[in-house]
């Protein structure tokens, strides 16, 4: 390893004590990915506390070619926030970024850094009588900065769309230390390409997010949730759009499962009891919201909604949570597929998307496929429906060993997932990133157009490959330049 002495002194005096360190317990817990699937090594661990100690550092990464792994909350799913094992990179946290720096209950927006939490966020937003609107499962330790790098998505994109729009104004950090500076939301800019949008998503390979502007909505004043027994996906989906006609923007969620997936979770939890008293193929988890102004009136309308929906034929049974404790049993029912699935034995998870008409179908097709091609596993899909984005799991045969079934079979099925849902038009990663756990295949079955375009942008803007190298863009390695 090239000696870094020089380096090291420099970033130590730059962050100080606080922020900079060698010690390897420290550092530990943060060199492996939340999944436990990738574990690297790193020359250090950085903790800057401002946008200047971050721009800095970054400037003097770039004068000793050191390679930067941004990290948020370390709950991502792809290993995007994992060095490799070079121990050549340094990992830099941003977590020690956490101030809100202004909310605006009246104006809509609050500006954040990117180490804010997003459970803090939605605590700060309520306090102040309104939301943040986007929610996922890992809302305790998932930053902001991350849900910015990877465009995470969840429960609420249905009526509210991914982080893309959420972010009104952006601050990062570029590979040669400049300080990308656009946090006033402006309703109308027609000053050439929307550069903050080229940031998001891009997994810190183009810069590093320091703060972001983002919107705000009003609070919702009552919700109705609703579970409806349905008799298949495509039941589901005409259900949906009953749903967005007779809601409009009163409908916030839409999730789907299949009668044997709620039955893995009754049995993982041993308080939990399914909502409606007979069986049925499939289950929609519907959630209703309203406003101060509308709150009177949502009662009736999910009444009318469910009458409306049986009387057409759409379901077969459903409930409306008679209250908030209610509500939230359903919803933790839908929160504890996974840790219901891990239970059950070793798989391998797809984030995938298809467009929302066709999703029905491809599940219809794919579940047995794979069962077939992989004899004595077990194929389930489950999630957010309304944007065409499931999640298609494949859990392994009974007494498989998991490491060598994730790393053989596991493989193996997992091309053919990617090579099908490319085949019906859709996407390999729809909320969780590429990563380095997607970058093959990405590789492998993404456009050639735009996967040139991808690396074009990539070697623009950092010209060294120092940011979060090997992630994302596809064969770009740790050191592609001279």
């Amino acid at each position: 390893m090239t000696d870094r002495s020089d380096f090291l002194e420099a970033a130590g005096a730059i962050l100080g004590p606080r922020g900079f360190t060698r010690d390897a317990e420290l550092m530990a817990p943060w060199l492996t990915d939340w999944r436990g699937r990738f574990t690297g090594r790193a020359l250090a661990l950085a903790s800057p506390a401002t946008t200047e100690e971050v721009s800095a550092l970054v400037r003097l990464c770039a004068a000793h070619r050191v390679p930067i792994v941004p990290q948020g909350g370390n709950s991502g799913m792809c290993g995007g926030a994992t060095p490799d094992d070079t121990g050549e990179a340094i990992l830099l946290s941003l977590r020690r970024m956490d101030a809100i720096r202004s909310l605006d209950a009246s104006e809509r927006k609050v500006v954040c850094e990117a180490g804010v939490i997003l459970q803090s966020l939605h605590d700060a937003a309520a306090r102040e009588g309104v939301r943040f609107p986007l929610t996922l499962g890992g809302k305790g330790s998932a930053t902001v900065g991350g849900l910015i790098a990877t465009n995470a998505g969840g429960t609420q994109v249905l009526r509210h769309g991914s982080m893309r729009a959420q972010v009104l104004g952006l601050e990062a950090v570029l590979a040669d230390g400049s300080v990308f500076s656009s946090l006033t939301p402006l309703k109308k800019d027609n000053r050439g390409f929307d550069l903050k949008q080229l940031l998001i998503g891009s997994e810190g390979t183009l810069g590093i997010v320091t703060a972001a502007t983002l919107r705000l909505v009003p609070a919702v004043a009552v919700r109705a949730v609703l579970w409806a027994g349905i008799a298949s996906l495509e039941a589901a989906r005409a259900l949906l759009l009953h749903c967005e006609d007779a809601a409009g923007e009163a409908l916030e969620g839409f999730e789907v499962l299949s009668q044997e997936t709620l039955g893995d979770v009754i049995s993982h939890l041993p308080s939990a009891r399914p909502p409606l008293g007979d069986a049925h193929p499939w289950h929609a988890l519907i959630e209703l919201v309203a406003d101060r102004a509308s709150a009177e009136r949502l009662p009736e309308l999910a009444e009318t909604l469910l009458t409306g929906a049986l009387e057409r034929g759409l379901l077969e049974d459903a409930t409306i949570a008679a209250n908030e404790t209610q509500a939230e049993q359903f919803w933790a029912l839908r929160d504890a597929i996974a840790p219901a699935e891990r239970a059950r034995g070793p798989a391998v998870q797809h984030d995938i998307s298809v467009a929302v008409e066709r999703m029905p179908s491809f599940v219809e097709e794919a579940v047995p496929l794979v069962e077939r091609s992989w004899p004595g596993t077990h194929a389930v899909a489950f999630g957010h429906l309304g944007d065409g984005n499931v999640h298609f799991h494949v859990i392994a045969p009974p007494g498989a060993d998991p490491l060598a079934w994730q790393a053989g079979d596991g493989k193996k099925i997992s091309a053919q997932v990617y090579e099908l849902v490319t085949r019906w038009g859709g996407s390999i990663s729809a909320e969780h990133g590429i990563g380095q756990l997607k970058r093959e295949e990405f590789a492998r079955l993404g456009d050639p157009v735009a996967l040139a375009m991808l690396r074009a942008v990539k070697q623009a803007l950092d010209p060294q490959s120092l940011l979060n190298p090997g992630k994302l863009v596809p064969l770009a390695p740790m050191h592609d330049n001279p």
